[in-house]
């Protein structure tokens, strides 16, 4: 109200005439409130020369979730008159900001069973793991040369491993099984003397899968190496306890948990205490691990993301598990060739990576433009390599390349996922008509065994 009066009252000053203003656009929700880079035709939308009816159901959790409109409400004073830098220490502005940045701290750690005093907050998990892997190994150079991480990691922690190992450092990464999980007896045959950090995530973005958690930190433990996890698609979706994961450094993100883009944290231990080396140089903020101002409306929005979190986690988890059950069934029962990627059994279920046999996986995408699901990670979706993590499980390359990941969230509706089974199945009926592969199968021929001629 005050921002509207201040803004009105700078109008009637500015203005030349005695003419009334014109209207200021009022944007009456957030829907409306989205850029509009497309050209809105009376037949539907068309969007980097693609026409489709209207704007796609999102079926894609894993690369971003919308702002719950709880969490907006949460930052907006924030934007508007509670506007102080939280390092500013000599009026109000600065300590009502910094006392809502020390409350949102307070929250997201209450989520991980951490101590507010062990998160530092960054721009999001890619920082976070930057900061873990480089900045750990950075710090114990002198001792400690080598890193265990997995090949399904996140590309953000293997491009920081080969970085190291550009600098000379030793690098093992282990294989995981074909359910997409690690052995853990491989885990500890590699350990060294000089092992300096274990990096393992906790739920994989693109198959959802569930690493055994605390055997690892166990082993860790067992061994004093550090732990690091890459926890962004776990955080508020499986319950997380940094004790007993006996996690060291763990990265969170904010925009996979229905908060704002822009912001993640980092857990660092405390006791035993963890050290790093800052990526990052300036004035010292977040304990001179992550310079540069806290964005408080930002922090606000990841706190309250959290806190809602807590509270609805059990009741998200029931419906969104109805859900995948329901897209699942609704495929299978009408379409044969459907292969789920990763475990069944340790699994997050609102991540649901699955592939078709015989159909051509670019065609299948660009045939599903009414809803908006992915073929694997949003970072290297510009890749028209297959997924390097369904390689990693042993699926076969043309299989790989057919893989579509369907991420259910908090305000998925049963009609959006009847209407991805409906659109899906039609699109894979319509590929398969045109395949000579598929009219092959149906009249018993093993592909297989089939002798190609090379021209």
């Amino acid at each position: 109200m005050m921002a509207s009066k201040l803004l009105a009252s700078a109008l009637r000053r500015s203005s030349p005439s005695t003419a009334p203003p014109p209207p200021l656009r009022r944007l009456l929700s957030t829907a409306a409130a989205v850029a509009e880079p497309y050209e809105e035709a009376s037949s539907g939308v068309v969007m980097k020369g693609v026409r489709i009816s209207g704007r796609p159901l999102y079926l894609d959790m894993q690369a971003t979730s919308p702002v719950d409109p709880r969490v907006l409400d949460a930052m907006l004073p924030f934007y508007l008159h509670r506007y102080g830098n939280p390092h500013s220490r000599t009026h109000l502005y600065g300590w009502e900001s910094d006392l809502a940045v020390e409350s949102a701290r307070a929250r997201v750690a209450a989520l991980v069973g951490a101590s507010p005093k062990e998160l530092v907050f960054t721009s999001g998990a890619t920082e976070s793991n930057n900061i873990s892997v480089k900045g750990v190994m950075h710090f114990y150079r002198d001792k400690k040369r080598h890193v265990i991480t997995t090949q399904t990691e996140h590309k953000c922690v293997l491009d920081s491993c080969r970085h190291l190992q550009q600098e000379g450092f030793d690098v093992t990464y282990l294989p995981v099984g074909p359910d997409g999980i690690i052995d853990l007896d491989r885990l500890r045959s590699a350990i060294r003397p000089d092992t300096g950090l274990v990096s393992v995530m906790a739920v994989n973005n693109e198959i959802g899968v569930i690493q055994p958690m605390e055997e690892i930190g166990g082993i860790c433990k067992e061994f004093n190496v550090p732990f690091h996890t890459d926890a962004a698609q776990a955080l508020g979706k499986i319950p997380i306890d940094v004790d007993k994961w006996n996690v060291s450094l763990m990265s969170l993100s904010g925009h996979k948990i229905y908060a704002p883009k822009g912001i993640g944290a980092l857990y660092m231990r405390r006791r035993p205490r963890i050290r790093v080396e800052p990526q990052m140089n300036g004035g010292g903020q977040e304990r001179g691990i992550r310079s540069g101002t806290v964005p408080t409306p930002l922090v606000v929005g990841m706190g309250a993301a959290c806190e809602l979190a807590m509270k609805e986690m059990e009741y998200d988890h029931r419906r969104i598990s109805a859900l995948q059950e329901r897209l699942l069934n609704g495929i299978r029962g009408k379409i044969d060739g459907v292969v789920v990627n990763g475990s069944m059994e340790r699994r997050y279920t609102g991540n649901l990576n699955l592939s078709f046999a015989y159909v051509e996986g670019e065609s299948l995408l660009m045939g599903l433009k009414e809803v908006a699901v992915s073929s694997g990670s949003a970072c290297t979706s510009a890749s028209l390599e297959p997924s390097y993590v369904l390689r990693a499980l042993g699926v076969e390359e043309d299989m790989a390349h057919t893989s579509i990941r369907y991420g259910i969230g908090r305000f998925t509706t049963e009609e959006e996922i009847d209407r991805a089974v409906e659109l899906t199945v039609q699109q894979v009926e319509k590929l398969r008509e045109m395949s000579p592969l598929y009219e092959m199968v149906k009249d018993g021929i093993d592909i297989k065994s089939i002798q190609w001629a090379q021209h």
